[in-house]
């Protein structure tokens, strides 16, 4: 695996590097590795509304840049002292490219005397506490796994920053934030420069160094992040809310406007964890149909929901959106 390397050493915003993910991903074959750094920023899955994962005012007040990825799953914080990593594999299988990272991190771990584990969804944990929290996404041929690695992260920051519902806090058996997660800098004797440099050596074993020219598309590829069409997201007015989470699977919220008693407008947000495109796949589908089970139940047909939504069933999917 190669190590992707910029030419020089720049801090620069969110967007930048989640370009770079996409641009490596489509413009070579083989698979990488890189690591990355930002100044204080709030990341929130595709599908989850705003106004439910961020403290808005908090972010605004303390310099806290937010940004919507275009991969699913939950709300994260990174800055200088959080390393994000990226991984980028040739490879069609979600399960199996998502589960051999989050081991490799892992072992990369406890190769340095932790007791670390892969679990749950996309976690990496020391001594039962999640260091690492991970998402996926999807491109032809391709697919990305990135996420973060807490080294010594601020927790008031990540505390105040994110505003995770009641319900999830209480399915993990916790009453805070703060109270699951754990720091690097607490289980290892080295500097954050100390370990990149270990994990860019465990984890690869060549380089790419991307060219101006690469830089230039990869800034180019990142604009469309910066609108706020895009960082807002899909939240129509509508005659229909409901909420709910179903254990293994994820958080739902699902907002429906209706135009006479057909759906006009769907979508499903959450922390799910998000296989493949669930506009083309299923919303657009669901468009246009009657909102009742069985109209709705027809407009699904036989899609494979599981193969759209990790662990979700038809039936679960039904019960998400009409009672």
């Amino acid at each position: 695996m190669k190590y992707v390397s910029l030419s020089d050493s720049t801090v620069r915003r969110l967007p930048f590097y989640l370009a770079m993910e996409e641009y490596v991903a489509r413009r070579f074959d083989e698979e990488f590795f890189f690591m990355w750094q930002v100044d204080p920023t709030v990341i929130f899955g595709r599908n989850q509304l705003i106004e439910r994962e961020v403290n808005i005012d908090y972010c605004r007040n303390n310099g806290i840049a937010v940004y919507r990825r275009k991969s699913g799953g939950g709300c994260v914080f990174a800055d200088m002292s959080n390393i994000m990593f990226s991984y980028i594999v040739s490879s069609d299988d979600v399960v199996t490219t998502f589960s051999s990272y989050t081991e490799r991190v892992a072992a990369m771990l406890r190769s340095l005397g932790l007791n670390a584990e892969s679990t749950g969804r996309n976690d990496v944990l020391i001594d039962g506490r999640k260091v690492s929290g991970n998402a996926f996404y999807h491109i032809p041929g391709r697919s990305i796994v990135h996420g973060t690695m807490l080294y010594d992260t601020d927790l008031a920051h990540i505390t105040q920053a994110i505003s995770p519902s009641e319900a999830k806090l209480e399915s993990k058996g916790v009453d805070s934030v703060r109270s699951h997660i754990t720091t690097l800098s607490r289980h290892i004797d080295m500097d954050i420069e100390e370990f990149k440099d270990y994990a860019r050596r465990y984890m690869s074993d060549g380089e790419l160094v991307l060219t101006a020219d690469d830089i230039s598309s990869i800034e180019e590829m990142s604009q469309p992040y910066y609108s706020d069409e895009w960082i807002l997201g899909k939240n129509p007015l509508c005659g229909v809310s409901r909420h709910c989470r179903i254990e293994g699977v994820g958080e739902f919220q699902v907002d429906i406007e209706l135009k006479g008693r057909r759906v006009h407008k769907i979508n499903i947000a959450g922390d799910y964890f998000l296989l493949s495109d669930i506009d083309a796949k299923l919303l657009d589908r669901l468009k246009g149909a009657f909102y009742t089970r069985e109209a709705l139940a027809d407009a699904i047909g036989d899609i494979d929901v599981g193969s759209i939504i990790s662990g979700l069933d038809k039936s679960q999917l039904l019960n998400i959106l009409i009672e």
